[in-house]
């Protein structure tokens, strides 16, 4: 369904991405924030998803900045493993920097542009939404943003944990309520990852629930 594109950020740095174009005239652009496992046949698909809504969406690829360009990777222990390393090579601010490339193919088709992300993706969706010029930010069980939670937005935001995330406190969700009042932050009876149905952890209620209020969120602050 989507088209592959070559993205270039303020620093030089070229990364692939995957575009999926609205079905029918955009409504808004959404830029889609990968987990730790690449630009991979579900994030591809999430984009598919939010394209048949009527946003178009970029995906940039943020692991070409590390050694292994084009990365995909499933959702074995390895890949975990594989997943974990690769993050580690490079910084948050890199990753700002491919997002605003991102944003800024978005936003030069005239279009308003919002952020999604998914665990790793769910903490840059936020520092997207303190950082740069983006109109909403919606965050997926970004379990890193405690850092950096007094950052101040820059746009509305919405949030989704799991109560039964393993790697994501409730003291910490508690945290982010505190520093980001203005944000809708929601809990859903789910562990880490349920919204990706390749995962064991995929929860199809809390997944269900989470994709309608952020369609009505994009909705709401993208049209």
């Amino acid at each position: 369904m989507g088209s592959r594109l070559t993205l270039t950020a303020n620093d030089g740095h070229s990364l692939g991405a995957y575009r999926a174009d609205a079905t029918g005239t955009a409504r808004a652009g959404i830029v889609v924030l990968q987990e730790i496992f690449g630009v991979n046949t579900h994030i591809r698909s999430v984009c598919d998803g939010f394209a048949a809504d009527g946003f178009t969406c970029i995906a940039p690829a943020l692991y070409d900045r590390s050694s292994q360009r084009d990365c995909e990777l499933g959702y074995e222990a390895s890949d975990m493993t594989t997943g974990r390393k690769l993050r580690e090579e490079f910084s948050w601010d890199d990753t700002v920097r491919d997002v605003a490339a991102a944003v800024a193919v978005l936003a030069g088709e005239g279009l308003q542009v919002g952020t999604v992300g998914y665990c790793w993706g769910g903490t840059i969706a936020f520092l997207a939404g303190v950082r740069l010029d983006v109109s909403a930010a919606v965050v997926y069980y970004g379990g890193q943003i405690v850092p950096y939670k007094d950052e101040k937005a820059r746009c509305p935001m919405l949030m989704h944990f799991g109560e039964h995330d393993a790697g994501i406190p409730l003291s910490d969700v508690e945290q982010l309520k505190a520093a980001q009042p203005e944000a809708a932050v929601h809990i859903y009876d789910a562990g880490h990852g349920f919204n990706c149905d390749r995962r064991g952890s995929y929860d199809e209620a809390a997944a269900a629930l989470a994709r309608q209020r952020t369609l009505e969120f994009f909705n709401a602050n993208l049209t």
